[in-house]
């Protein structure tokens, strides 16, 4: 194997690559056009550690890198940016040093390298959330061109909609007026169907994903957070627990500790925003699931939801709901098994915590 690792800043037209031996010494350093990196890749010893941030780009080298036989690692900015030499100096050399010195800490965590499938799956989600921010902004957009004219409409698609097939009997609009709302109107429709057609095609993704049927299993996760999380993190054995995933997701609180003395923040927010998004969302449904089923045909986990509601704020509890979640996908797509709302029952914790109950 190969003791040589290369740091790539990677780009749209020039990289940037950074030699290091096993000592950690830098060997060489050149900048390469597109054409002349790809030509280069091949050429490389077998084996030899190809370092890159994640970014646009790096899963599509990555692929690239393992059909050479290289062995490509991939790391989040924020692990790389200590590595840097100079805060103030920044170039595209000086970071791909920094990506070869942070890719030989044994310590280092690393993104999985997607395939060609859960790119494929994670971009019908992209594609779906611009045509739900562009359909927003259509809307907003005809309400306020109609508040101009003293037209007030309600807060919902469907009243939108009302008003905009009732034009005519809006005597009081200019005819030119009405015919550039009929123009966004049907902008507006275009957009609403694309959007459905994403849906049906996560849908559809989700169905013939037996992951993604277990997932569905869950409360709280429908379609598209299963199949969001299994583009995502894939089977989820790069994590070694469901608690790493749970903080990669952001979902656990900032810790400024020093002295034996915890102290505890907010929510991290770090890593996919996204997937996030949809567990908060899916917690929200938990939530009301919980609240409204009746105590004898509730879950453990509705009974554990019931109490935190009782004595915890409303955020706290939709994090904790989302928590346990990105857990509970771990544990499902890490072991292959079918999601049982009565597992907790055999954990020892559990056990322990029934015996002195009952004691």
């Amino acid at each position: 194997m190969s003791t040589i690792t290369l740091g790539v800043d990677l780009a749209k037209s020039v990289f940037s690559a950074c030699e290091m031996d096993g000592a950690g010494h830098v060997r060489r350093r050149q900048d390469l056009r597109r054409d002349a990196f790809i030509a280069w890749l091949p050429q490389l010893p077998a084996g030899t550690v190809v370092a890159m941030e994640a970014c646009s780009g790096a899963h599509h080298w990555a692929r690239r890198c393992q059909a050479y036989g290289l062995q490509p690692k991939i790391m989040a900015a924020q692990f790389v940016k200590p590595f840097r030499k100079s805060s103030r100096s920044k170039n595209d050399r000086a970071d791909a040093e920094a990506i070869a010195t942070a890719a030989r800490q044994g310590n280092m965590r690393f993104v999985p390298v997607k395939d060609i499938d859960q790119q494929v799956r994670l971009s019908w989600h992209r594609v779906r959330e611009g045509y739900k921010a562009e359909s927003l902004a259509i809307g907003n957009r005809i309400r306020g061109l109609l508040a101009e004219f003293g037209v007030i409409v309600a807060q919902s698609d469907r009243a939108l909609r009302r008003r905009l097939a009732d034009l005519d009997a809006q005597l009081a609009l200019p005819a030119e007026f009405k015919e550039l709302l009929r123009d966004l109107a049907d902008h507006w429709t275009q957009v609403r169907l694309h959007f459905d057609a994403c849906d049906a095609r996560i849908e559809a993704h989700a169905r013939q994903d037996a992951r993604c049927v277990q997932l569905r299993a869950m409360v709280g996760i429908g379609p598209i957070t299963a199949d969001a999380a299994v583009a995502t993190v894939g089977n989820a054995r790069e994590f070694k627990q469901g608690r790493q995933m749970s903080a990669w997701l952001g979902l656990v609180p900032t810790q400024h500790s020093s002295g034996g003395h915890a102290q505890l923040g907010g929510i991290s927010c770090r890593g996919d925003a996204y997937l996030r998004t949809l567990l908060i969302q899916g917690a929200r449904s938990s939530l009301q699931r919980a609240k409204a089923v009746a105590t004898e045909k509730a879950t453990p986990e509705q009974l554990w939801i019931r109490s935190l509601d009782g004595r915890l704020p409303f955020g706290k509890v939709i994090v904790a709901i989302a928590n346990k979640h990105a857990r509970q996908i771990w544990a499902v797509l890490a072991h292959d098994v079918d999601y049982d709302p009565h597992a907790c029952l055999n954990h020892p914790m559990h056990r322990q915590s029934h015996a002195r109950h009952m004691a």
